[in-house]
């Protein structure tokens, strides 16, 4: 290549701030990172005592400091169905939390019931690591904190007892652990417990925020002013990030390309203020090489922020040569190699520390073990130590690798370097661990 090359922290470095409280520094969604998906969030028993909270409650009576009800935001009403908009409210002041906490929570782990994971819906089905119901409950957390609604049986679990897979008993149930996590004196403690990992609790938080913010009235006429359902999560396809990571350079037309993400529901438009490189939007749920240049990802609205926040930090790394510079700290590097890239783009979405990578220096074999086990809904890790060690990512369905002969048939595939790289399958020259980052 003889293009000139920006390193990333030349571009970047003037972005990073001092860190926040649990968030690591240079992260390229501020508060709004997550998600993660539902069905792989791992729900986390911590011991009653040393929060000060107690096992199941019965919901025939409300807590003492229920909040009043508070205001509907239009996209709660245009998003969330009746049913479970319902739930989280009477949850809610059954145990004087915010509903939209509630509902926060509920849209990250199985978007309201809809998510096709049949460990959301599914009676009896479980994720990878356990989890099960619409709110993603381990068993070992449900047997403390579960809750029979309905208190008689019927929907309610059947002769009084809590079913996870029930709607109304799982919305219950959370609303239980949260209280009994320190909600409502400390919500982002609560949330941390539900699930460890601050990029959880900032995209709960978001989805809170925008379900109450602004209060809109049925009667203001504005239900249908952004058209139709929220992209949102409730489009995901399958496991997008973990499917043959082939994503390809044609199919946009039509498919809504934004520059800015003006108009298309959940495009994290702060991610362009973040970066010197182009951040375009587009419709879905999958990720997609900008036709009239292969170094730039069209970043799907319908992919929770810290993924969208992933693809934008593979954008950073296309003009940077194949090379060792970027260990132990891929910030600042003129080159990377394979881990270093996976290293960076996890950094720079808030996934993994930098104090972390720098500690560790993380190499291909270190990601044969990491994270959870099997291929995530919106992103995967393919590592192996043998014939050679290598590790490469799929994020939303497009590629990140350093590697290309014979495994490129994009517009990249000449090119040395982490690139975005298309092929229709998975490359086939190495036995792979597949992971994934956990809830993603």
């Amino acid at each position: 290549m003889t293009a000139e090359v920006v390193a990333p922290s030349d571009r970047l470095r003037q972005a990073v701030s001092a860190e926040a409280v649990g968030l690591p520094v240079g992260r390229l969604i501020a508060g709004a990172a997550l998600l993660a998906s539902g069905a792989g969030v791992v729900v986390v028993l911590v011991v009653a005592v040393a929060l000060g909270g107690t096992g199941a409650s019965s919901p025939s009576s409300s807590l003492d400091g229920a909040p009043p009800r508070q205001l509907i935001s239009a996209l709660a009403l245009r998003e969330i169905p009746a049913e479970y908009l319902s739930l989280y409210e009477a949850a809610a002041a059954k145990y004087g939390l915010d509903w939209a906490i509630l509902a926060g929570i509920g849209k990250v782990e199985c978007d309201h019931g809809r998510d096709p994971d049949p460990s959301c819906s599914r009676t009896g089905q479980v994720n990878s690591a356990g989890a099960g119901g619409p709110m993603q409950f381990l068993a070992s957390t449900w047997e403390r904190y579960g809750v029979d609604a309905e208190g008689g049986g019927g929907a309610g679990g059947g002769g009084g007892t809590p079913d996870r897979w029930n709607p109304a008993d799982a919305i219950y149930g959370a609303a239980n652990y949260l209280r009994a996590s320190g909600a409502p004196g400390d919500y982002r403690r609560a949330i941390y417990v539900y699930n460890k990992a601050w990029w959880y609790v900032d995209e709960v938080e978001r989805w809170a925020s925008r379900y109450s913010e602004p209060p809109v009235s049925v009667a203001a006429g504005s239900l249908g002013e952004a058209g139709g359902a929220s992209a949102g999560a409730g489009g995901r396809v399958g496991v997008g990030g973990g499917g043959a990571g082939a994503g390809n350079g044609a199919g946009t037309e039509g498919a809504g390309v934004g520059a800015g993400g003006e108009g298309l529901e959940g495009a994290d438009t702060r991610l362009a203020s973040e970066t010197d490189t182009p951040v375009r939007f587009i419709e879905g749920t999958r990720a997609e090489l900008d036709p009239g240049d292969g170094h730039v990802a069209l970043i799907p609205a319908g992919a929770p922020p810290v993924v969208q926040a992933m693809l934008v930090a593979g954008d950073e790394l296309q003009e940077l040569f194949y090379g060792p510079g970027g260990h132990p700290d891929p910030l600042g590097a003129s080159e990377e190699d394979c881990s270093s890239t996976v290293n960076y783009v996890l950094y720079r979405a808030g996934v993994r520390p930098l104090k972390e990578i720098v500690d560790e220096n993380p190499v291909a074999q270190d990601y044969v073990h990491w994270g959870g086990r099997g291929p995530g809904r919106w992103v995967t890790i393919y590592a192996t130590d043998a014939p050679t060690p290598h590790v490469f990512v799929t994020i939303a369905g497009l590629r990140l690798d350093t590697s290309h002969d014979g495994t490129d048939e994009g517009p990249n595939r000449s090119e040395d370097g982490p690139r975005w790289r298309i092929l229709s399958y998975i490359p086939t020259w190495a036995h792979w661990s597949v992971r994934h980052p956990p809830g993603l």
